[in-house]
């Protein structure tokens, strides 16, 4: 009988094969689904890793901030800057503003931008010759492959102090009632003297080149008007009264002058405009004007 169940039970092992045994430690193969998610979070993952490696945006480099003289060139070419500047928003026949002196001076290298002027400068007006207190103005020469006007912001503590509001509607005035058309030429003569009568003119004419100083400047150019060749009264049925100009400007550093056609609106209400701009060609016999001359273009009336 033993006999019998020890045959009965080899031949049922042989049958059914040997058992499979599993550790209850070993995890199951992920199943499909899990399998694939499992995939996309590793590549979110390297995405994001990937996007974390790129560096940030940085602003633009500056160079350390160098003190300036305030009695040399690139301090003084500045803050001439910022006159053209400040006559083309407050200019008018009876308004010239210029610099009196610079305080203090500062360049800050920015790269990829340009080149930033902090000055500060005495303000006085030119025509009456009366300190205007102080002006503090940033100067920015952008650098690019064609040139572009500087940027100016300017700020001045006296601005107000002048009142030429009288004056200026007293010529407005004169000018809308008079029957004849004004006119002159070589504002001043080749003696430096300009007639009375003319010189609001001699001033319109200066606060109109400033516009045309302050596109062109750079930090190598030093301008100043240096004589009216001749302007001549528009016929205008507006309320603003229209010029044409032609003017000479004396770059000092150079030593050139350049010839320049205006045609310039004013009135009280609405200050200086100028409509329309026209360089001439180089004049290859002009030759620069006598240091008196240049002197006079601001000089007390």
């Amino acid at each position: 009988m033993s006999w019998f169940v020890y045959v009965a039970v080899t031949l049922l092992s042989l049958v059914q094969g040997n058992p499979t045994v599993r550790s209850s430690q070993q995890q199951a193969p992920p199943a499909a689904g899990q399998s694939i998610g499992y995939v996309q979070q590793q590549q979110s993952t390297l995405q994001y890793n990937k996007m974390e490696s790129k560096p940030a945006l940085t602003p633009a480099e500056t160079m350390p901030v160098e003190e300036l003289d305030p009695s040399h060139y690139p301090a003084r070419r500045a803050a001439h800057v910022a006159q053209h500047y400040l006559n083309t928003q407050h200019g008018s026949p009876f308004k010239l503003l210029g610099v009196d002196r610079v305080v203090s001076a500062t360049l800050e290298k920015i790269a990829g931008v340009g080149m930033k002027y902090f000055v500060v400068f005495a303000l006085k007006e030119m025509i009456t010759n009366e300190p205007m207190g102080q002006c503090s103005t940033e100067v920015l020469y952008p650098i690019g492959e064609e040139q572009a006007p500087p940027q100016v912001q300017c700020s001045c503590d006296g601005l107000l102090q002048i009142d030429t509001k009288a004056h200026e509607e007293a010529l407005y005035q004169q000018l809308k009632a008079s029957d004849s058309l004004v006119s002159g030429h070589n504002i001043p003569d080749s003696y430096g003297f300009i007639a009375p009568e003319m010189k609001p003119f001699w001033h319109l004419g200066g606060v109109a080149s400033s516009f045309v100083m302050l596109k062109e400047s750079n930090e190598s150019t030093l301008y100043n008007m240096a004589q009216v060749v001749n302007v001549t009264q528009q016929e205008s049925q507006d309320k603003e009264l229209t010029f044409q100009y032609h003017v000479l400007l004396h770059e000092m550093v150079s030593q050139e002058i350049i010839h320049w056609k205006l045609l310039v609106s004013w009135c009280p209400a609405e200050g200086v405009r100028v409509l329309q701009t026209e360089w001439q060609p180089k004049c290859h016999h002009c030759v620069a004007p006598p240091s008196n001359t240049t002197l006079t273009l601001y000089s007390p009336s």
